[in-house]
């Protein structure tokens, strides 16, 4: 896997690219929400850094795949952690997460990938969902269960 310095233009686009493949795909609305969110701004990257950055992630990822899966791409949580550990500057995790979170709801669906993606995130960098989304995150409140009479 390559190294990137801590923060720097190509350590982002690499958690960019993650969170654009986490599904096992590049999908178009994923890639249009890059746009729409203007995460490019946001994150101080440009589409040519991405782009390489994306080609290099695939090749990388290729290169430690491991027989029987050689062309599929196999993420761990220590091969997360290692990614996640090359952005260090909390306010930058906030936008890297808040921008991954545009990406993966982008078609609507969270698959086991992206979630998977999420948390990690979440738990490496120790942020709360509320910190970094748009959407209001209100407290669970305990229901009571009722079981119906010809269950109990």
């Amino acid at each position: 896997m390559r190294n990137y310095a801590v923060d720097s233009p190509e350590a982002i686009s690499r958690i960019i690219a993650l969170a654009l493949l986490a599904d096992g795909a590049l999908d178009h609305c994923e890639l249009m929400s890059l746009e729409k969110h203007a995460l490019f701004e946001k994150l101080r990257i440009d589409p040519e850094t991405l782009d390489r950055v994306i080609h290099e992630f695939c090749n990388d990822m290729l290169q430690v795949a491991r027989p029987p899966n050689v062309g599929q791409i196999e993420l761990d949580r220590e091969l997360i952690d290692h990614l996640l550990d090359d952005i260090g500057s909390p306010e930058l995790q906030q936008q890297v997460l808040s921008a991954v979170l545009d990406i993966v709801n982008a078609d609507g669906c969270l698959n086991p990938g992206e979630a998977l993606l999420v948390s990690l995130a979440m738990s490496h960098w120790g942020l709360e969902l509320q910190r970094v989304t748009r959407i209001e995150v209100r407290k669970a409140h305990p229901v009571p269960l009722v079981i119906p009479q010809q269950f109990g």
